[in-house]
């Protein structure tokens, strides 16, 4: 267990932490790391920014009980922000900037020197603007630090009993709208209830829906695929997203894959 002990050893030190906290397997870790070293003086955040999954938030509230950690919960709507809305290759960029600043400013509320976030070295191999906005603004990374990927997240998340050591990665809803297509409420609703209903009708656990206008992609996990071929209700999925607009719908043979709507639509 040397590198949860490592990973613990990053707070001593420091009198208080701030962990921005997304509701994932990652941060969720840090979280816990801050808590065993640092007690009361470690605190969790989340940011209810409109564009975050509602079973998102949901589960950043069930993992700081479970840890035992102090939750804030910061609530904004991104959708005022015109440079996010218009969904650029930038998005993430501008989506983490607002973020570090609303944490800047709990951190200041709340005398907190050290921000952190669950960043983990396989997330530096991806495209991921918003990363660089955090650092720009002085958010640390310590899995990176310490010397943590995915997998080791994972299998140390499990040794110490986390819950959510197996959940499957998501992220803000935004991401299943292509760039160059604007970001609006409207979407982002009809985005997420699909997805709901999709993991209640075929008990899938990761999903994705593609918004595309009038046409939507349901991506699975590739092992996940065969789930969706129950005709029956693949009939009333598609009953159900018609109602909400969605009047074309494929299913990806190919399966989820991580940033394949990074590009621009005309």
């Amino acid at each position: 267990m040397k590198q949860i002990e490592d990973l613990i050893d990053w707070f001593y030190g420091k009198e208080k932490a701030l962990v921005a906290l997304s509701g994932g397997v990652d941060s969720a870790l840090v979280a816990y790391a801050a808590q065993k070293a640092l007690d009361k003086q470690a605190v969790a955040a989340t940011a209810d920014y409109k564009t975050l999954s509602q079973e998102e938030l949901q589960s950043a509230k069930s993992v700081c009980q479970e840890i035992g950690i102090r939750h804030i919960i910061i609530e904004y709507n991104e959708l005022d922000n015109p440079d996010f809305v218009k969904n650029d290759q930038y998005r993430c960029f501008h989506c983490r900037t607002e973020l570090a600043e609303h944490l800047l400013a709990l951190s200041k509320k709340e005398k907190i020197g050290v921000i952190v976030d669950g960043t983990n070295l396989d997330d530096l191999t991806e495209y991921r603007p918003g990363l660089v906005a955090l650092k720009k603004n002085g958010v640390q990374s310590p899995l990176v630090e310490s010397g943590f990927t995915k997998s080791d997240v994972r299998r140390v998340a499990s040794e110490i009993g986390l819950s959510i050591h197996d959940k499957p990665s998501n992220s803000c809803l935004a991401s299943r709208i292509p760039w160059g297509s604007t970001v609006t409420a409207e979407k982002l609703v009809r985005i997420e209830k699909s997805e709901i209903m999709i993991k209640q009708l075929f008990g899938i656990r990761q999903v994705r829906v593609r918004d595309f206008g009038n046409s939507a992609s349901i991506e699975v996990d590739k092992n996940e695929v065969i789930f969706l071929n129950d005709k029956k209700n693949m009939l009333v999925l598609e009953k159900y997203m018609n109602g909400l607009g969605f009047y074309n719908i494929m299913i990806d043979p190919n399966g989820y894959r991580p940033g394949k709507l990074n590009v621009i639509t005309d």
